[in-house]
């Protein structure tokens, strides 16, 4: 996927490193591995004390660290967030605790401050919802030397996250997962609190790779350095949803929308229902990106849309599968790869002139046998739970892209796909951090 400032624009290979001359410029950098069976991104943390590997759910548009206190949690360190404090004010509470729900160290405070949480990997029935009890415990993240390669360990003493029960996190996790990195436009999210506690910038970058081989995708938080004659970043607002239809008592999302306006396939424009594109007065609507989603989601209409005009412009060697063996795809075919240059383009087209965010083949198309592809993007009205957005971009599009989130400015940089380039996030990996 690349996002593009005018047909004319050419991007070059990206090198993107971190400042090793100013003490100004810092970040910190969180390896990011795909799981292959359930194709969430994840990373691990340590917590506590004494300190034990958590291992982390990525999540975009998370309001918090999200973590399973129920099962295992032991730590001299813990402390539950008071009602009155600035922390649980900062954390959006919905209620105060005031008893003993159960045997473990949580739910079991006076006055604590309780937050109410939906978990998006958990859509099949009233279990999506739960209400967390906040809390501090210490947090560390191991960093790495760029010039001697050796690793230490940077901590923050009370970092705020939201204590769940077992079952809410569930069964739809990665193998070993004990919460979700929640990375969004909350107080109490990861970038945020990061930034304060180690006065970073408030943002971050975002490069998720394909490969489900080894951590070879990377968060980072803070500062870096793009050289600008080899990439430029095209950006676009980053828009406030003003009502959430996840979290109840939250009255403004904390996820990252931008603002579509249409869509091409091979620079022809698609006809849809452009007000799905935009909210209305309950949050429905609009574009978000996702990275708990795998795939992109469309609203039934515009899916049938972007459907048709991609066939049409397709080949005519290409033939249909049917039905399609690649679930959960509603199309298929055989007789072109995803790196063909014959796949179709699809643009995101942002109000900006000429602004538009390319998806070429190797982040539209999914290899699902030999010789079949299937259109990588999935009908909203097969999922258990109909999101409230009308497109949901998903993972496998913005794959082996560089994305920046800039939360003081409220707005999303997006590169050109790595593809194109011949490289991939796992370049990035060996980067190291400055604290």
């Amino acid at each position: 996927m690349a996002l593009h400032y005018g047909s004319s624009s050419a991007f070059l290979l990206l090198l993107l490193f971190i400042s090793s001359r100013c003490a100004a410029k810092t970040s910190l950098i969180l390896p990011v591995t795909k799981d292959s069976s359930t194709l969430q991104y994840t990373t691990h943390v340590y917590q506590r004390t004494p300190l034990v590997p958590v291992k982390l759910t990525v999540d975009l548009g998370g309001n918090s660290l999200l973590l399973d206190c129920e099962e295992g949690y032991v730590s001299s360190s813990y402390k539950s967030v008071n009602c009155k404090s600035a922390h649980c004010v900062l954390a959006k509470p919905t209620s105060c605790g005031d008893g003993c729900y159960t045997h473990t160290l949580w739910y079991c405070n006076k006055k604590a401050c309780f937050t109410s949480q939906y978990n998006l990997l958990n859509q099949t029935s009233l279990l999506s919802y739960t209400f967390a009890e906040a809390a501090e415990d210490v947090l560390s993240i191991p960093i790495r030397s760029g010039s001697t390669g050796g690793e230490t360990a940077v901590s923050v003493p009370r970092f705020v996250f939201n204590c769940v029960p077992t079952w809410f996190i569930g069964n739809a996790v990665a193998r070993g997962v004990k919460g979700m990195a929640g990375l969004g436009r909350s107080y109490i999210a990861l970038p945020t609190q990061l930034a304060q506690a180690f006065s970073f910038p408030r943002k971050f970058a975002l490069c998720l790779s394909s490969s489900t081989k080894e951590a070879s995708g990377v968060i980072v938080f803070g500062d870096y350095r793009v050289d600008r004659s080899k990439l430029s970043l095209i950006y676009t607002p980053i828009l406030t949803n003003p009502r959430s239809s996840k979290y109840i008592g939250q009255r403004e999302s904390s996820e990252y929308f931008i603002g579509v306006k249409s869509i091409r396939v091979n620079g022809k424009k698609v006809p849809l229902n452009t007000t799905l594109l935009s909210f209305d007065d309950e949050g429905n609507g609009g574009t978000r990106i996702s990275t708990v989603n795998p795939y992109t989601i469309l609203e039934s209409s515009i899916y049938e849309a972007v459907k048709e005009a991609f066939v049409r412009e397709l080949p005519a060697s290409v033939t249909g599968v049917t039905p399609p063996p690649g679930a959960p795809f509603g199309v298929c075919f055989r007789g072109i790869h995803s790196s063909s240059r014959e796949v179709p383009s699809i643009d995101l087209v942002f109000p900006r002139k000429n602004v538009y965010w390319r998806i070429h083949g190797a982040n539209s198309m999914v290899q699902v046998g030999k010789d079949v592809t299937c259109l990588g993007f999935v009908d909203g009205r097969n999922l258990p739970l109909l999101p409230a957005s009308s497109v949901v971009i998903g993972g496998h599009q913005i794959e082996d892209n560089l994305l920046e989130f800039d939360l003081q400015r409220s707005r999303v940089g997006f590169s050109s796909s790595l593809s194109l380039h011949q490289t991939t996030c796992a370049h990035f990996h060996s980067m190291s951090s400055r604290v």
